[in-house]
Order: C-alpha cells, then sequence, then structure tokens
C-alpha cells in the first residue's frame, strides 16, 4: 500500500470516528432510555457510515478535477465552477435521499422523532446536508493545498541546493585547471635544467592531483588535509623560483581535525605566486598565516608586486570565484583585500562552524 493510499484512508477513517461521536450526541437526546445505548451507538454509525458515499464524490470530484483543471489552466474557470457546482448539488440531493432512506425506514428511530418522507428535504435539511459537505471538502481540500504547498517549497528548496551545487562544481573546474597548468609549467621547467628534483616535484603533484581527484568532490575535509596540499604547492614552487623567494609559512593550529572546504584556501597561494614572485625578477617574499582557534580560521597571504603592477582581469576573476565559493559554503565569512603600490594581501576570515546548506 503507497503512502498516498494510507494517507486517505488515515483521513477518512478519522473522520469517520470523530463524525460518529457528534451523531451519537445528537441522536441520543431522542432515546432518553439508557439502555438504549447500544442501539444509538449502532444508529450512529450506520448514518456516517450510508451518507459517507456522498462525501466522498464530492471530495474526490473537487480533488482530482476541480483543483487540477484550476491549477493547470486546462478548462475554463467559468466552466469548471458551473460543472463543480452542478456535482455538489448532486452530492446534496445523494446525501439527502441516502439519509432520508435509513432514518425513515428506521422504526427505532422515526418511533421517537416522527421523521417522514416529507420532511427529509426542507430548506433546513437542505442546508444541513450543504453544511456537511462543505465542511468535509472543505477540510481536505486545506490539507491538499497545504501539502501541495509544502511540497512546493521541497522542490524548490532541492532545486536550488541542486543550482548551488553545480555552480560550486564550476568554480572549483574554472581554478583546478589553472593550478595544473601552473604546477606542469614548473616540473617542464625543471626537466629542462635536467633537475634531481624533478622526480621529487612530480610525486607531490601526484598528491595533489589525487588530492583534487578523490578529496576535493567532498563537502568538507580535515584542515591537516589542507594545508598539506598547501605545503606540497609551496614546495613546488620554492624550487621553480629558487634563492629570490623568501617564503614564510606560519600556523597556529588548535585543532588538526576541524573540517574545511577543500581547495578553498589554495586559490589566494596560487594567485600569490602567479602575480608575485611570477611577475618580478629582484627578490620576492610570500607570507602565509594559518591560525585556527575554537573553529574560527584566520588566514592571511601576503606577497610583494611590481610597483606599478595594476590588478589584473586573471586575479579578479580567481579571487571572484573564490568569493563566491565562500557565500556557497560557509555563512560567516569576511575577506579582505590590500592591494598597495609593493604590496598585495589577503585577509580571510572563516567561521567554519558555520557551513551553508550546499
Amino acid at each position: 500500500m503507497n503512502k498516498r493510499v494510507l494517507r486517505h484512508i488515515v483521513f477518512w477513517v478519522t473522520y469517520f470516528i470523530i463524525n460518529t461521536l457528534f451523531e451519537f450526541s445528537w441522536i441520543q437526546s431522542f432515546f432518553p432510555n439508557p439502555n438504549h445505548r447500544d442501539e444509538i451507538v449502532m444508529q450512529a454509525v450506520l448514518t456516517n457510515a450510508i451518507i459517507l458515499p456522498s462525501k466522498l464524490l464530492f471530495t474526490y470530484f473537487v480533488f482530482y478535477f476541480s483543483i487540477p483543471k484550476a491549477f493547470n489552466k486546462t478548462l475554463n474557470s467559468n466552466v469548471n465552477i458551473i460543472i463543480t457546482t452542478l456535482v455538489f448539488v448532486a452530492s446534496i440531493f445523494l446525501h439527502r435521499v441516502l439519509a432520508t432512506f435509513l432514518l425513515v425506514e428506521n422504526p427505532s428511530f422515526t418511533n421517537q422523532v416522527k421523521l417522514t418522507y416529507d420532511n427529509m428535504f426542507t430548506v433546513s435539511q437542505l442546508f444541513a446536508s450543504m453544511l456537511d459537505l462543505g465542511f468535509i471538502c472543505g477540510v481536505a481540500i486545506v490539507i491538499k493545498l497545504f501539502r501541495m504547498q509544502m511540497n512546493n517549497l521541497s522542490r524548490e528548496k532541492d532545486l536550488s541546493k541542486e543550482k548551488l551545487e553545480t555552480e560550486l562544481k564550476f568554480l572549483k573546474n574554472q581554478i583546478n585547471p589553472h593550478f595544473l597548468f601552473n604546477t606542469l609549467n614548473n616540473i617542464y621547467a625543471l626537466s629542462r635544467k635536467k633537475s634531481d628534483l624533478a622526480p621529487v616535484i612530480i610525486m607531490k603533484l601526484s598528491k595533489l592531483l589525487r588530492f583534487m581527484l578523490y578529496e576535493a568532490e567532498k563537502s568538507q575535509v580535515p584542515i591537516s588535509e589542507e594545508i598539506r596540499v598547501l605545503e606540497d604547492y609551496v614546495e613546488v614552487e620554492k624550487v621553480r623560483f629558487s634563492k629570490r623567494l623568501r617564503i614564510t609559512f606560519n600556523q597556529e593550529i588548535d585543532d588538526q581535525n576541524q573540517s574545511i572546504t577543500p581547495l578553498i584556501l589554495l586559490p589566494f597561494i596560487e594567485n600569490a605566486f602567479k602575480h608575485g614572485p611570477g611577475e618580478m625578477l629582484a627578490d620576492t617574499f610570500i607570507d602565509i598565516s594559518i591560525i585556527l582557534k575554537n573553529g574560527h580560521l584566520s588566514f592571511i597571504v601576503t606577497n610583494s608586486k611590481e610597483a606599478k603592477e595594476c590588478e589584473s582581469s586573471d586575479r579578479k576573476i580567481g579571487l571572484s570565484n573564490v568569493r563566491r565559493q565562500l557565500e556557497l559554503m560557509y555563512t560567516e565569512f569576511k575577506l579582505d583585500i590590500e592591494n598597495l603600490s609593493d604590496t598585495f594581501k589577503i585577509n580571510l576570515s572563516i567561521n567554519l562552524n558555520k557551513s551553508a546548506a550546499v
């Protein structure tokens, strides 16, 4: 049995029990003798059971015809209203016919209240039937519309999450080829020099690629793994720039297992190498600082640059991509950029305990 059928059964059984209790309270006033209690209960059950088809008819007609036609606009609204009204009138008539057959033909009941066929189709009785049908149908419609709204919200949330995940993957794919291109250039330079360091750098590149292929697809990794990637990348770049580059890498980590988005920090160091020593012939420096305390990360990268260098479009695009990643992954972060005459500084603060839903 699927969930929809089960929900409908539970709804109608619950309604039947509640309405039977109300019917029992009304009928017992016509039976002053307490010995008739079993008979009253049976009468209440039968009353609800026999008039239930009229309620089912109108409720499910509205469920599977009127509402879908209204939402999908596959039928003129005026025609839909007219058809629904006609079905409602037919349901009221059926409701009265069933009630009349049950009550008038039941001697134990008619002996108490003196009902006849003639007084079962009065204005008051028709109005009572209209309220009875309208009430249960209205309750069912409210529940259905509420469920439709919740399902729509759930679908919108899933679509939004899927869209954000796709955007995040796209941003990562924009950064990763750039990283690979730079590293291969480093290995090429070492190969031209026939350096013994080439195999070492290839091994480090292998580790980096393994991380990118298998770990970067995860939403979170331990910060110790992220720092290891940064260290490997720095070692690769050290070989490329030799002695003319001074690098400091300070770390203060109070929890090596703190989770962080993979490769979220690497683009800042890539930019520091590309737009610092990568564009200068004189001695250069890159200072890297990572401080983690109680889930709050402070990441600062400062690099030297040419005094007249303007911020390139590559740098703008790279930093824009990373900023967007941060927006998708964290609800609390601050990214400050200082582009001075001879230095470029990135100051990033993230509350790693405030991850976004993506």
